[in-house]
């Protein structure tokens, strides 16, 4: 518990707001130019829409978006949590922020690329009263026409690593009694379902558990070029709230890597 509060409050203080104002507040207390000014630079810069952008190509880079029917079959597919919020009312449920990952994992699976669909359960202890995601994930792929008995979904988990971690231990404990894992012959092959800035760490971490991994990457940030050219959009040269925290957003996933010491 005290690692993953380090982990999300800890970066806070290096991203572009956070270090802004603590800038802001050296320089009132000393009175120095310097910070203010640095502070205001920051701020600027990073509210760039063609600066998020950068850096999302910059995350995302070599991905692109797969036809589903350009990827190879596998023994099991991972849809990995980060699609659902707590809504607000007593009713208590939990609405699709980004349902990128959980579609894909239904695409692959109905197209035959695995007879398996892992979701992971991805949960938050800032957020006790909110289920598993991958509990939720499972329900609505039930409600969609995928058998129960396709379906695995993990324990509860915090971060990547840990999602890596129960998704090979799920290998493990089948490995004796379900001959599509293939055990005792090569690593278990999964395709892996997870945002397109994410995918470099979360792959390298998977490998890391001895699974043969083939990316699958989805919800894309950065915007392709066939829609237009940056630099010709003016809505990318003036700064916004939106452009701050998608800058944000990027370096909070470049620490990330640092961290999993994934380059």
């Amino acid at each position: 518990m005290i690692g993953y509060f380090v982990s999300k409050i800890m970066p806070l203080a290096v991203l572009p707001l956070g270090l802004s104002l603590l800038l802001l507040l050296v320089g009132l207390i000393a009175r120095w130019r310097w910070p203010v000014i640095t502070a205001v630079l920051l701020l600027w810069f990073f509210s760039l829409g063609f600066v998020s952008q950068m850096l999302w190509r910059c995350l995302e880079s070599p991905w692109q978006r797969r036809r589903v029917e350009a990827v190879s079959n596998v023994d099991a597919i991972v849809v990995l949590s980060g699609g659902l919020h707590p809504a607000l009312g007593s009713a208590r449920f939990s609405e699709w922020q980004d349902p990128d990952r959980f579609l894909a994992g239904l695409e692959l699976y109905r197209a035959g690329k695995a007879p398996l669909l892992f979701f992971t359960g991805g949960t938050s202890p800032f957020r006790p009263g909110q289920p598993l995601e991958g509990h939720l994930y499972r329900k609505e792929a039930e409600r969609q026409g995928i058998s129960s008995d396709s379906i695995v979904v993990t324990s509860a988990v915090v971060n990547t690593a840990e999602e890596a971690s129960q998704i090979r231990n799920l290998f493990e404990a089948n490995e004796s009694s379900t001959p599509t894992f293939h055990a005792n012959s090569a690593p278990p092959k999964i395709l892996l379902v997870t945002s397109a800035f994410h995918m470099k760490r979360a792959q390298r971490v998977f490998q890391r558990q001895g699974l043969g991994v083939q990316p699958f990457p989805v919800d894309f940030q950065s915007r392709a070029g066939w829609a237009g050219p940056l630099w010709r959009d003016p809505t990318q040269w003036f700064p916004s709230a939106h452009a701050l925290d998608e800058s944000s957003r990027a370096l909070r996933e470049l620490l990330g890597r640092l961290v999993y010491r994934v380059w």
